[in-house]
């Protein structure tokens, strides 16, 4: 209740915590133990159970004694821990995240989260490059700073090519054939459901004919849930069949070299979901696909391009409308901006391919073409004057459109 004090129980954990800390030959060889112990502890008190205990919790959680224990010993063997902690203040916020009624304390929190990554983003940005699919599920789709947090990661030892460079030649980078580590646990938990026998099948053979026409409802939740979740798709199960067509497709592409990833099974089902899902729908399943734009890596590569793809063919505005506020929507927010998302934004203003600056929805209103040429302007130099900018066939990504 409201009448909770937290210091005492925080002291006494903190004091352990502490203990831990201190070098000790005897307790050395125990401490990856000793540090599941003190996680588990603390996943029994989450925000969830304790809330009265949260602002206490977080403090203990991000404890110089504890996280980069964590994080640093024992070969990652805390990494999986830090993910479930991580997780569950994220669950707790989400429901006030998620519908934006933010009271001051929920606030607060938010903002301690927030720092929590922030220090992670700086110190073990590793640790969210492999969790960024299991954070990405919980955080809501209008949380697009503390999302673009987590994707903006990249390793330590990686220089990022400049994504303002002119005409840089993004599929020649030595980076981009490689994949990404990704831990996932709605994804493995994908890898065991009918529904991947199925998808399987028709990424082999396009059979069923109808699977991609049935796919829409597979992926809707029961209304008690949907009600629940604040949305009618079940959002894990769409992220995860998103990265797992993405990996198969990359897969193939590298057993046949000449098949080209436009005029493919996979790109048939991202097609059919960018036109049959409802407005709703296609937002998260873009989502989806943005969330993969990250630091060079095969997977951002062919994202990207998937993107873009789906924009050149979409033979909609409203879809090439819904992928244009997907991007800038994380354009426009404070930094950092993941590279994969500068990257395939830079590409769609300026290739004349896209012809981006001749759809309506970049002059719908002074206040919404005065938005665009700013993020333009800041994407690409010179700015748009007069006011659209230029383009280069031969920069950025090649990817057939026809």
């Amino acid at each position: 209740g409201a009448a909770f004090n937290p210091r005492p129980y925080y002291r006494a954990i903190a004091g352990m915590m502490m203990e831990l800390h201190a070098p000790d030959s005897a307790l050395d060889t125990s401490h990856p133990q000793v540090l599941a112990a003190f996680a588990s502890a603390l996943l029994a008190l989450q925000p969830l159970r304790v809330p009265g205990f949260a602002f206490a919790w977080l403090e203990l959680v991000s404890h110089r004694c504890f996280l980069p224990r964590l994080l640093v010993d024992h070969n990652r063997k805390g990494w999986p821990l830090l993910q479930r902690l991580l997780t569950a203040v994220l669950k707790f916020l989400e429901p006030f995240l998620r519908s934006a009624e933010l009271t001051e304390t929920v606030r607060l929190l938010y903002r301690g989260t927030l720092r929590l990554l922030l220090v992670l983003l700086h110190d073990f940005p590793e640790f969210l490059c492999d969790h960024h699919f299991n954070l990405c599920d919980i955080i809501p789709p209008n949380c697009i700073q503390m999302r673009n947090l987590v994707l903006s990661a990249f390793p330590r030892n990686m220089r990022l090519p400049d994504p303002f460079t002119p005409n840089l030649k993004v599929d020649l980078l030595p980076e981009i054939t490689q994949s990404p580590r990704v831990v996932a646990d709605a994804d493995n938990a994908f890898r065991s459901s009918p529904l991947r026998a199925e998808l399987d099948n028709f990424l082999k053979s396009r059979t069923p004919s109808n699977f991609c026409s049935e796919l829409r409802a597979r992926l809707l939740l029961e209304p008690r849930m949907a009600v629940a979740a604040g949305t009618r798709y079940n959002v894990p199960l769409l992220n995860a069949l998103v990265l797992y067509v993405g990996v198969q497709a990359i897969q193939a592409n590298r057993k046949d070299a000449a098949s080209p990833i436009t005029h493919s099974a996979p790109m048939d089902v991202f097609q059919r979901l960018a036109q049959e899902l409802d407005t709703e729908g296609r937002y998260l399943f873009l989502n989806s696909v943005a969330n993969q734009l990250r630091y060079p890596n095969c997977h951002t590569h062919y994202f990207s391009c998937v993107l873009l793809y789906l924009f050149a063919e979409a033979g909609s505005e409203i879809v090439q409308e819904q992928i244009t506020r997907v991007l800038l929507e994380r354009l426009i927010v404070n930094r950092p901006h993941p590279w994969g998302l500068l990257i395939t934004f830079i590409e769609l203003i300026k290739n004349p391919r896209y012809n981006f600056w001749g759809h309506s929805f970049t002059r719908c209103a002074p206040d919404i073409e005065r938005l665009f040429e700013s993020v333009a302007r800041s994407c690409i130099a010179p700015p748009p004057g007069g006011n659209k900018p230029d383009g280069s066939e031969d920069g950025g990504m090649s990817i057939p459109v026809s």
